[in-house]
C-alpha cells in the first residue's frame, strides 16, 4: 500500500519538528519547508498527497503558495494554518481551493484528523473520476453496436454534435436505444463530469409533471412536506434527457419552452427564478413534426427541440447487426451468470433475421436473456425460439391472414388492428396502448377518429 507523503510548511522550526514527528508516528512520510519557495521545491520533487502550510511565512505568502500548488496539482489537498484573529485569510484560502484550515494553537490530534479527512476525500474524488471514466468508456460511440449504414450515420452525427452543446431530438421506435445514445452524447461532451438526469414523461402522472420537472416549495400542494428541486435543478451543469417528450401535456409545453428560453426555473408554489444550466436531449417514438402540424404539440417548442434531429432505425431495417448484437448480449449475460455464451444455429439466425422485431433491440436482449435461462444444451436451434419467431415474417405476418382481392382501405386496416388489439387485451386501454407501442392518449385519439367506442 502506498505511504502518503505530507508536506508541512512553517517558518517556525519547532512547529515543523513537532508536526513531522506526529505525522511520522501516524504512519505518514513527513517532509518540511521553512518558506514558500522551499515548499514549492519540495512539492516538485516529492509530489506529496497533502500539504499543510502556514499562511504567514517570509518571502512567499501562504495564499500565493496555495494558488501555485493548486495550479500545479488541482487534486492535492492543501490545509492552511492561521493565527488567532486571522479568520479572514482562512476564508480567502477556502475560496482559492484550500481543503480546510487549522487555527493556532492546534493539537497533534487535530492535525492528524484534518490530514486523514483530506486524504479520504481525495481518495473518493479519485475513485469517482475513475468510475466516471469507466462509464464514459462504456458509452463511447466506438463501443456501441452497429455497422449498418443507417447506424453508422447515427453514430457519425452523434459524435459531431456531442461536444457542441446543441439540443438534440432523438427519434425512433421504443427499444431502438434512444436513452443509450443520449448517455453516449452526454459522456462524450464537456458535461461528462456533471449529472445525466433522465425523466420519462409518459411515466409521470399529469398532476405531478410540473413538480417533477421544475420542483416545488414546501406546502405548494397536499403532500409537499418539504422543498424539492426538480429534474432541471438536479441536472444543473449536465444533461437532462426528456424521454417520450410527445406525452408532455400542452400547458407544461409552454412552461418548458419558457425555461429553455430564459434558462431559469420557478418551483411550483414559489415566485423565485433559479438559474439552470442544462443541455437538453429529448426523445420520442412519435412523429413530433406531424403532431406539431396537427396542433397536438406546440410548434415553437418543436423547433426549439428539433435543433439536431437523429433518427434511430428499427431493428428490422438493420438485420445485418443482429449477429453483432447477439454476440454483445451473449457476452454481457454470460459475464453476469458465469455460464458459457450461447451458440446459435444457422437456422436460428435466419429466423431471427426474418423476424420483424416490434420491440427492437430491447426485445432481442430480452430474448437472449430468456434463452440463457432455459436452454440446457447451450446451442439454440430454431425449435428453441418462441413460436412467433419461427413463423416467416414474425409479428407482421400474423396480423391479417387474408386480404380481399378487391383491396382494402388503410382506414379499415388500422381500425381492425386496434379492435383486435383491444380484444386481445380484454378492452384495457392502457395495456392495449403498450401492446401497440403507442401512448395511451394517442390510442384514445385514434379510437375516436376511427369510431371505436371507449367502453
Amino acid at each position: 500500500m502506498k505511504q502518503h507523503i505530507i508536506l508541512f510548511a512553517d517558518d517556525d522550526a519547532s512547529q515543523r519538528e513537532v508536526a513531522a514527528y506526529r505525522l511520522e508516528q501516524a504512519g505518514y512520510t513527513a517532509i518540511t519547508a521553512a518558506d514558500g519557495a522551499q515548499a514549492l521545491d519540495q512539492f516538485s520533487r516529492h509530489t506529496p498527497s497533502a500539504v499543510v502550510t502556514d499562511l504567514r511565512m517570509p518571502g512567499m505568502h501562504g495564499l500565493d503558495l496555495l494558488t501555485q500548488i493548486k495550479s500545479l496539482s488541482p487534486d492535492t489537498a492543501v490545509i492552511v494554518v492561521t493565527a488567532h484573529g486571522s479568520i479572514d485569510s482562512a476564508v480567502e484560502a477556502m475560496k482559492r481551493g484550500a481543503f480546510d484550515y487549522l487555527q493556532k494553537p492546534f493539537s497533534s490530534e487535530q492535525l492528524i484528523l484534518c490530514v486523514e479527512k483530506a486524504l479520504r476525500v481525495a481518495d473518493i474524488v479519485q475513485e469517482n473520476r475513475y468510475l466516471r471514466q469507466v462509464v464514459a468508456d462504456k458509452f463511447r460511440f466506438e463501443s456501441m453496436i452497429g455497422t449498418s449504414p443507417a447506424m453508422e450515420a447515427v453514430f457519425r452525427t452523434a459524435a459531431q454534435v456531442a461536444p457542441r452543446d446543441a439540443t438534440v431530438l432523438l427519434l425512433g421506435q421504443s427499444g431502438t436505444g434512444k436513452e443509450l445514445l443520449a448517455k453516449a452524447i452526454h459522456f462524450q461532451s464537456a458535461r461528462r463530469d456533471k449529472p445525466f438526469v433522465a425523466v420519462n414523461m409518459a411515466a409521470v402522472p399529469e398532476t405531478l409533471a410540473a413538480s417533477e420537472l421544475f420542483g416545488h416549495a414546501k406546502g405548494a400542494f397536499t403532500g409537499a412536506i418539504a422543498d424539492k428541486p426538480g429534474r432541471f435543478e438536479q441536472a444543473h451543469g449536465g444533461t437532462l434527457f426528456l424521454d417520450e417528450i410527445a406525452d408532455l401535456r400542452t400547458e407544461l409545453q409552454g412552461h418548458l419552452l419558457r425555461v429553455l428560453q430564459e434558462k431559469t426555473v420557478e418551483r411550483v408554489g414559489e415566485n423565485k427564478a433559479r438559474a439552470v444550466d442544462v443541455r437538453i436531449i429529448a426523445a420520442t417514438n412519435q412523429d413530433l413534426e406531424e403532431k406539431a402540424r396537427a396542433g397536438e404539440f406546440r410548434e415553437d417548442l418543436f423547433y426549439r427541440l428539433n435543433v439536431v434531429p437523429i433518427t434511430l432505425p428499427p431493428l428490422r431495417e438493420r438485420t445485418g447487426d443482429i449477429p453483432l448484437l447477439l454476440d454483445h448480449f451473449n457476452k454481457k449475460i454470460s459475464a453476469g451468470s458465469g455460464a458459457p455464451p450461447l451458440q446459435f444455429s444457422d437456422n436460428a439466425l435466419r429466423a431471427l433475421s426474418a423476424y420483424s422485431w416490434p420491440g427492437n433491440v430491447r426485445e432481442l436482449e430480452n430474448l437472449v436473456e430468456r434463452l440463457s435461462a432455459i436452454t440446457e444444451t447451450g446451442v439454440v436451434d430454431i425449435a428453441d425460439l418462441p413460436e412467433s419467431l419461427r413463423r416467416p415474417g414474425g409479428a407482421s405476418a400474423r396480423l391479417f391472414v387474408d386480404l380481399p382481392d378487391d383491396g382494402i382501405s388503410l382506414y379499415d386496416i388500422e381500425k381492425a388492428a386496434i379492435e383486435r388489439a383491444l380484444e386481445k387485451n380484454g378492452g384495457n386501454q392502457s395495456r392495449t396502448a403498450r401492446f401497440l407501442n403507442i401512448p395511451r392518449n394517442t390510442l384514445l385519439y385514434r379510437m375516436d377518429k376511427l369510431g371505436i367506442p371507449r367502453k
